[in-house]
């Protein structure tokens, strides 16, 4: 487990680091999005940042059900009454929309390959595209746009998200989560010379996950 993370993530350094598994499509991840970026301005300075990409629902081919938009639309809600964040329930009113959240995560993947510096800001990004805006972060066109607006060439950006070097890096995203034992999203895990502890497993507000971070930090320092 522990040497997948190292040989695919690049831990081999001296700072620990805090792995972060996310989706674009998880509602938790937007509730807990301005905690993270907390952490990061906190505990940078201590820790690396590694972000892997979840995969709440890749590869759904199937229209979402009555069923399945009432469970989302209740997830959507609690996230903003116990996290603040802001939803547009428009999203509700889509016909046949797919809740496929691979491009997302794909597109996620090639800027942390391609501009790892940028990753949590293309996070924030599509998080505020789907749920803030209503905006359909399964169309690669979107995510051009997405990408743009974060300051990358959409055409370079495009070029790298179709390539099949991005689909199986993102694949082996997915393939290292479940090998780390995510069983939710939001996870933030603390990875320190092969070991790898869960620091928060689901949405946290900061005060409480800076106890058990603080308590990790000070272990492997």
């Amino acid at each position: 487990m522990s040497t997948n993370l190292n040989q695919k993530h690049d831990a081999a350094t001296d700072r620990p680091a805090l792995v972060y598994l996310a989706d674009p499509m998880c509602s938790w991840c937007w509730g807990f999005s301005p905690v993270i970026e907390q952490i990061v301005e906190q505990y940078g300075d201590e820790a690396r940042i590694r972000v892997l990409a979840g995969g709440l629902y890749p590869g759904t081919t199937e229209p979402m059900t009555h069923h399945f938009k009432a469970a989302v639309r209740e997830h959507w809600q609690h996230v903003n009454r116990r996290a603040g964040q802001p939803f547009d329930f428009g999203f509700f009113d889509r016909d046949r929309f797919v809740y496929d959240s691979e491009p997302p995560c794909r597109a996620l993947v090639t800027v942390r390959e391609h501009h790892p510096e940028l990753t949590l800001p293309m996070l924030r990004a599509l998080h505020s595209a789907f749920y803030n805006e209503n905006r359909d972060i399964t169309d690669p066109a979107v995510l051009r746009e997405v990408a743009a607006g974060i300051g990358l060439d959409p055409r370079e950006f495009a070029e790298a998200f179709e390539s099949e070097a991005m689909r199986k890096r993102t694949q082996d995203d997915f393939d290292l989560a479940r090998e780390l034992g995510m069983r939710g999203l939001p996870t933030l895990l603390g990875y320190d010379h092969n070991s790898v502890v869960t620091i928060t497993e689901g949405y946290r507000g900061l005060d409480e996950v800076k106890s058990d971070l603080d308590k990790w930090l000070t272990q492997v320092g």
